[in-house]
């Protein structure tokens, strides 16, 4: 399921947390899939079969495609890196060393605190930052982030001790 993820970690490197997009970001999806049925069963019963057709071939074509789009999207913490890529057949990621991270901002407005969503911020260096979209339980995210970071940290500063 996560091949990028998967295929991209170094020797020693593994993951620690992945984090999944909540189930908000599926409504489009499932408006499309019922709004095509609806459709589909309207245009039978006003016996227009070629309409019928047309409409669930067009509903399948954009479900299909948010689908796929959400299904590419992989999000996680390794021992070493924060990790989110994007993308159904181009493929865009974004990379941040734990190392480099400086701030974990967690951003939720009144509906993300009733619902459990929000947007996680994570700033690096210079001018680096990375943005998770409407995740599934911003603060387990960031606490998983941050621990990753601590842990980081503390395995750095004994190997270089020793």
């Amino acid at each position: 399921m996560f091949s990028y993820l998967k295929q991209s970690l170094a020797p020693g490197e593994t993951i620690v947390a992945v984090f999944k997009l909540h189930w908000s970001m599926w409504i489009r999806f499932w408006v499309v899939i019922v709004l095509g049925v609806i459709a589909v069963v309207a245009l039978m019963i006003a016996q227009i079969p070629w309409a019928a057709l047309t409409a669930a071939v067009i509903a399948i074509l954009i479900a299909g495609h948010q689908w796929l789009w959400l299904r590419a999207i992989e999000q996680a913490v390794t021992n070493r890196r924060v990790v989110r890529k994007t993308g159904i057949v181009s493929r865009q990621t974004t990379e941040l060393r734990l190392a480099s991270i400086e701030t974990v901002d967690l951003h939720q407005s009144f509906w993300g605190r009733v619902f459990g969503y929000g947007d996680v911020e994570i700033t690096g260096r210079g001018e680096t930052a990375m943005v998770l979209d409407r995740i599934a339980r911003p603060i387990e995210v960031k606490r998983d982030i941050e621990t990753a970071y601590a842990s980081h940290v503390e395995t750095q500063g004994t190997g270089a001790a020793a």
